[in-house]
């Protein structure tokens, strides 16, 4: 079995903070979620993972969720005989399924990283990371702006890394809340939207 890894060190605390005079954004724990991981295989059986991915919701691959509980086991298989490989300690984190089996998700993180997770502890709700690739580079701030238009003026400054809500995207814009701070953020700057992805609230 591998190591058991906690992820809080991957985006701990949101990952970064919104700049001086700004709170850090936060999302409140949610309660784990009522339904328990399903075994796929039963103990001594392997899954095999169908290629065509004939098993699952039926809905697009791939898609973006978000973690709907403060404490979420991915595995390296799908199913609960298969080992932890690794904790995610976010709620609210998004996450991207690239590939479904009966109630498991496969799915990636904003590293690169990825496992599976029980479709009960996905949330369809839509949440974005501020331009993860430009952490800790110096004056790397993301302006949040008024209006979906780079002249607009601007509502606050966040730092890459900060997690928000997504309320709308057009394609370009996406209309996101940090931390009950609403504005427009270029949809490039965000992993948790697809590049021209339409959004409605």
């Amino acid at each position: 079995m591998k190591g058991l890894h906690l992820r809080s060190a991957l985006l701990a605390a949101g990952m970064a903070s919104i700049l001086p005079g700004a709170a850090i954004p936060s999302f409140a724990q949610e309660e784990p979620a009522k339904a328990q991981e399903e075994a796929a295989p039963k103990e001594g059986e392997v899954a095999v993972v169908p290629d065509a991915f004939r098993r699952g919701s039926g809905l697009p691959l791939p898609r973006f969720v978000s973690l709907k509980s403060g404490r979420v086991n991915s595995r390296v298989g799908p199913g609960v005989n298969y080992a932890v490989d690794w904790m995610y300690l976010k709620s609210g984190m998004p996450m991207e399924i690239i590939q479904e089996y009966d109630n498991w998700r496969r799915v990636r993180d904003p590293d690169g990283s990825e496992g599976w997770v029980n479709q009960s502890l996905l949330s369809g709700r839509r949440t974005a990371i501020v331009a993860p690739w430009q952490r800790g580079k110096p004056d790397a701030a993301i302006t949040v702006m008024s209006e979906p238009n780079k002249d607009a003026s601007v509502v606050v400054r966040v730092e890459p890394g900060v997690i928000g809500t997504i309320k709308t995207c057009n394609g370009s814009w996406c209309e996101m809340t940090f931390d009950g701070r609403e504005g427009w953020i270029s949809q490039a700057l965000l992993w948790g939207a697809y590049p021209g992805e339409t959004v409605k609230d």
